[in-house]
């Protein structure tokens, strides 16, 4: 009876440190799209280490303009070149991959000049990219499952709307509509602050990089202090953003490696609510680092 009771209590226990674990299991945000030479998007998703892909960038839109995609060399939407990833997220969504278009980045040209305009750019990416109908739609016929706002300029102004009216088209057109944001770690955000104030954004990738106030090597409770006031903010998830490679051309700081992160940083803030995994900072890096492998199974 006593090793039958012991049996049953190690079983419990261990039954119960599973779900422990699964409760603050998280998981890989990578962007995709930017650089020359890195895999292409079915190959990314079959990989098996990301939950989310997100497609870099949409950086022309707003003020008037007509809306441009830039993914480097992968395709050239001018000549309708990038059609033919529709197949690609096709296959990642049936993988279980979230795809989300990027607008904005840190290069481009780009902004909201009203309410207006943003309803103007919002009805673009519902009929070109979401659940809406176009003849020119850029990346096809697939529908993607959200959009990104990476706003590093063109003002503060109307993202809020943006985002209302993204999430509106997707409630009208009985289609959810995703929306993730990338904010600089610096608290609140220049830029996308407003917008995640909505209370709409479903995944929120604070950008843990390139600010060497807030990252990790700044000293944990610098690093505590900024990760602890975005779990405060109204969003669904939070993730930690990191360059996926040492190399400068990732990221100028704010790197850190894979050994370092498991042990001494994702304990500190998988126990806290919003916790959502590691964003990376891109698949381009991740290719020649091994990062995302060396860190799965521990996010």
């Amino acid at each position: 009876m006593a090793s039958r009771a012991f049996t049953t209590f190690h079983l419990t226990a261990s039954l119960l440190l599973a779900l422990l674990a699964t409760c603050h299991a998280g998981s890989i945000a990578i962007y995709w799209g930017q650089n020359d030479g890195e895999a292409s998007l079915a190959e990314t998703c079959a990989s098996g280490n990301y939950k989310f892909v997100i497609l870099a960038f949409l950086p022309k839109f707003g003020k008037g303009q007509t809306p441009q995609l830039d993914l480097a060399s992968h395709c050239d939407p001018s000549s309708g070149g990038c059609r033919s990833q529709s197949k690609d997220i096709s296959s990642c969504q049936s993988r279980g991959v979230k795809v989300l278009l990027s607008i904005g980045g840190a290069d481009g040209n780009y902004g909201l000049t009203s309410p207006g305009d943003a309803s103007q750019v919002a009805m673009y990416l519902w009929n070109n990219f979401l659940g809406g109908t176009s003849s020119s739609r850029p990346l096809g016929d697939a529908v993607l499952d959200g959009i990104d706002f990476d706003i590093e300029q063109g003002g503060a102004k109307f993202w809020n709307n943006l985002a209302t009216d993204l999430k509106k088209l997707g409630k009208n057109g009985g289609k959810t509509v995703l929306l993730s944001a990338a904010p600089q770690c610096p608290f609140p955000d220049e830029w996308d602050g407003g917008a995640i104030s909505t209370g709409l954004f479903d995944y929120v990738w604070v950008q843990f990089y390139n600010n060497q106030e807030c990252q990790f090597d700044a000293g944990r409770d610098a690093f505590m202090d900024a990760w602890n006031k975005w779990v405060s903010v109204p969003a669904g998830k939070i993730f930690l953003g990191l360059p996926a490679s040492s190399s400068k051309d990732a990221a100028g700081t704010g790197f850190i490696p894979a050994r370092e992160l498991i042990s001494r940083v994702l304990p500190l803030i998988k126990g806290t609510s919003k916790y959502g995994g590691v964003m990376l900072w891109s698949k381009y890096y991740d290719d020649r680092s091994g990062y995302s492998s060396a860190i799965k199974s521990y996010v």
